[in-house]
């Protein structure tokens, strides 16, 4: 279980990034998180891998207090990050130095089979396509089978068609083990795709504005009725979480809020 109680940070010069942030996210659950600018996401998911600390509150992964990088949370960044010295299948087992060979090989084989690259292991980056690389960087991210995986935007840079075929392939590693899954987005349809629960937040400071609850099964169909409705209900909930800051941008001259 992921506890952030009354997670609050503020940088020097008093730039108050996140205030008051309560969520608990339960074993195996997957809960994405969008906002506007400036509601502070990367902060969030910085100090829960334990890469900051706050200024109030605290992050715990079970009874453990998160106060520096743990073995217990992965994360993903907006892009792969593989290390160009080491091929596929050491790119994986990097996380994996304490364990024998043959448990890292068998983590590695079967991390590969579940993202669809089998045969891939002594590849260099170089040789693979950006989906192909970030297909990589989730198997390396999961391979450790860490309690709490945190999603940095994997999937932005990308276009539709890869990004849809990722999303399959983080669920089919997720599947295995069922860690909980924190999902940084801008893509409504991506929450809608892959979330139990969509937290959207509020920005200047960070906070959260409403939890929209995402029932059913997946996968999820993007052209039936319901996917539509939850969709439009998380812009709604997007364009009610920024109206505050348009109207203070507006008083001021300056350029409205986005989410985008």
């Amino acid at each position: 279980m992921l506890i952030l109680d009354h997670l609050s940070k503020t940088y020097a010069g008093g730039n108050e990034a996140l205030r008051e942030v309560s969520l608990t996210l339960k074993p195996g659950e997957i809960v994405a998180m969008v906002g506007g600018s400036g509601c502070g996401k990367t902060t969030l998911l910085r100090l829960v891998a334990g890469l900051d600390t706050p200024t109030r509150g605290s992050v715990a992964v079970d009874d453990t207090v998160i106060t520096a990088p743990n073995e217990a949370i992965g994360l993903i960044f907006q892009e792969p990050r593989l290390l160009p010295w080491l091929s596929v299948a050491d790119n994986i087992a990097f996380g994996l130095s304490g364990l024998d060979r043959d448990e890292r090989r068998a983590r590695v084989d079967f991390a590969l089979h579940r993202v669809g690259l089998d045969g891939y292991n002594d590849r260099w980056p170089r040789q693979l396509s950006g989906g192909q690389a970030q297909r990589v960087a989730i198997s390396r991210a999961l391979a450790p089978e860490p309690k709490v995986l945190l999603l940095d935007e994997p999937f932005s840079a990308l276009d539709a068609f890869t990004r849809a075929s990722l999303h399959e392939h983080l669920l089919a590693l997720w599947e295995a083990k069922r860690p909980t899954l924190l999902i940084v987005t801008h893509d409504v349809e991506e929450a809608v795709t892959l979330a139990d629960r969509v937290v959207v937040m509020q920005p200047h400071p960070g906070r959260i504005f409403t939890e929209i609850a995402i029932d059913g099964d997946r996968p999820r169909d993007p052209l039936s009725d319901d996917f539509v409705a939850l969709k439009r209900q998380i812009l709604k909930a997007l364009d009610g979480s920024l109206a505050e800051t348009r109207q203070a941008q507006r008083k001021t001259d300056q350029p409205a809020a986005a989410w985008w």
